[in-house]
């Protein structure tokens, strides 16, 4: 096989798995969403991607954060939403914030919330799909939500109470559900 148009994605060897699924479930998935062609090297801890018939390195880049995202612990389903133009996959990496791993504790503690209410509040709010690993915060969604909840995980990290951090997303949720109702109203218009 030749490398070139081949792109290698490091992944953690313990996280290979997740990426194949049962019985390469999820490997085929990636594949088919993205129209790439997935090839691991589970000893060293990589993914090759590839364009497949008709397709472009986009597609290849695209799948890529596919990849990430799926070793990093979204499902398969959350993944191939990735494929659309609209959604995106950022990292928030709380170990920058984080003086020792008491504070990094301490940090990921505040995003997920008691019993995860917190996670789940921000992701019923925003609309972002979220995952916490180790070290950093996975979010998948369309721009205007991914700079919401980004924005709501860096005023947890600065010390706001869940409270105020709860009103912003509010009032910014609702700007943004105004915003798009306009949108729409303007298209259906045309």
């Amino acid at each position: 096989m030749s490398t070139a148009g081949r792109l290698p994605v490091p992944v953690d060897p313990d996280r290979i798995a997740l990426v194949i699924g049962r019985d390469g479930s999820n490997k085929r998935r990636i594949e088919e969403a993205f129209n790439v062609r997935v090839n691991v090297d589970s000893e060293k801890g990589f993914v090759f991607l590839e364009p497949g018939e008709n397709s472009t390195m986009y597609n290849v880049f695209r799948a890529k954060k596919a990849v990430e995202a799926l070793a990093l612990g979204f499902s398969v389903d959350d993944v191939v939403l990735l494929a659309e133009d609209v959604y995106d996959f950022e990292v928030v990496d709380l170990g920058e914030a984080a003086r020792n791993q008491a504070d990094l504790a301490r940090i990921k503690a505040r995003v997920i919330g008691s019993e995860g209410k917190f996670k789940r509040t921000l992701e019923e709010i925003t609309g972002v799909k979220i995952v916490i690993g180790e070290k950093v915060v996975g979010l998948i969604g369309d721009y205007e939500q991914l700079r919401l909840a980004k924005d709501a995980i860096s005023r947890l990290i600065r010390g706001q109470s869940h409270q105020t951090v709860l009103k912003f997303l509010e009032r910014e949720s609702y700007g943004l559900r105004r915003r798009r109702l306009d949108l729409w109203e303007r298209m259906s218009q045309v």
